[in-house]
């Protein structure tokens, strides 16, 4: 079980199915549930479904109420999101600062995330039900598509929940590339740019000086520098092919 398990996104009166749809396809890439709808606008699941594909488990389990209070009754923990960041009644607080709390009291019990609708977002009546009311940082052009909201939110808790955990690099089969196979490549490469005249406007010692920089922050394997050093030596071999005078 994830403790996203206990996150519950909370839309007061959506208005516009697709937006419905497309918040439910944010739930699932980013391993929410449970969806609560506030006086929703009229909407078909099944055509929530076709938009947002494979996600029949999540529509399937949507809960709608009558009132804000009554779909947080269970909640422990509350966030109210508002595009007014002048909003002088709350300490304002980024979705990147209300993970961690939010996270915390989800140990607990049921939290929620709490949009508003489309055109006006929550009012203040709504506002003042959260425990923490968070803004999305934005340019000052601050208003954003409810699913891109509802995304952002979700993104935050998803990386906290995974905080522990870290990208494995990719798996490499071949062995390391050793210095004589980075200075076979060097040395090709360098053929290669002189073929095509890449140095007649450049400096050759400057521009070999990026490529071994560049090359060693790649850190290819053994395979990578060979196959960088063939296509060197190919556009060395269609150079001459070309050159070649045709009977």
């Amino acid at each position: 079980m994830s403790i996203l398990d206990a996150v519950c996104v909370v839309l007061v009166e959506p208005q516009d199915p697709v937006n419905l749809a497309g918040v439910v396809r944010a739930m699932k890439n980013m391993g929410a549930r449970q969806l609560r709808l506030v006086r929703p606008v009229e909407y078909d699941p099944s055509r929530v479904e076709r938009v947002a594909h494979d996600t029949r488990d999540i529509v399937a389990q949507i809960r709608t109420f009558d009132s804000l209070d009554d779909a947080v009754a269970d909640c422990v923990y509350t966030a109210g999101f508002t595009a007014r960041r002048r909003a002088a009644k709350w300490n304002l607080s980024s979705p990147r600062e209300m993970a961690p709390s939010l996270l915390a009291a989800a140990a607990d019990g049921p939290v929620a995330l709490i949009f508003g609708r489309e055109d006006h977002g929550l009012s203040n009546e709504a506002l003042e039900r959260a425990r923490t009311v968070v803004t999305i940082p934005t340019t000052d052009h601050a208003s954003l598509n409810l699913a891109q909201a509802v995304l952002i939110a979700l993104y935050e808790l998803h990386l906290e929940a995974d905080a522990s955990r870290t990208l494995a690099p990719p798996r490499k089969d071949a062995p390391p590339a050793r210095a004589d196979q980075f200075e076979r490549f060097f040395t090709d490469a360098n053929r290669a740019l002189a073929v095509i005249d890449f140095f007649r406007t450049r400096n050759e010692e400057l521009v070999l000086r990026s490529l071994r920089s560049l090359t060693y922050r790649a850190s290819p394997d053994a395979r990578e520098i060979d196959l960088m050093r063939s296509i060197a030596i190919e556009v060395m071999r269609a150079i001459e092919r070309a050159r070649e005078p045709r009977t």
